[in-house]
């Protein structure tokens, strides 16, 4: 089933700039603002949690959040890359996996659902400053 508003097509039939993220992968934590839009008023709402799976088929990717609500309920959210209603997304902390989707993830409870924070060193930070200057 096709979307009824955008799809591959429209998207680019549309020129929708492509949008200035910081770069994220499988595994991060990471806070995306959302515009909603509630009658005539507008406000921003924040989903954090960690990304499990991203889809890059050039201008349909979406990419999936998933975090720990009430209660310990898991909540999944489906995101596109291109879409004029995502304000910011903040990269909150780096993860060390080894998978490209995390579903396994779903099946596990606590601490057993946690991801390992990826450590980086002062080596990789310098390389880092020195390859964003150039």
């Amino acid at each position: 089933m096709k979307a009824n508003k955008l799809t591959k097509e429209t998207i680019l039939s549309l020129a929708i700039p492509k949008p200035t993220f910081p770069s994220f992968a499988v595994g991060d934590c990471i806070s995306v603002s959302q515009r909603i839009k509630e009658g005539d008023k507008e406000r921003f709402q924040v989903f954090e949690g960690d990304v499990i799976a991203m889809h890059n088929s050039g201008g349909t990717g979406t990419f999936t959040v998933r975090k720990i609500g009430a209660n310990g309920i898991a909540v999944e959210r489906i995101f596109p890359f291109a879409t004029p209603l995502i304000d910011t997304i903040t990269l909150l902390r780096q993860g060390d996996v080894r998978r490209a989707k995390l579903y396994y993830l779903r099946d596990r409870v606590g601490r057993a659902a946690r991801i390992k924070e990826r450590v980086i060193t002062k080596e990789e930070k310098l390389i880092k400053a020195q390859q964003k200057a150039q």
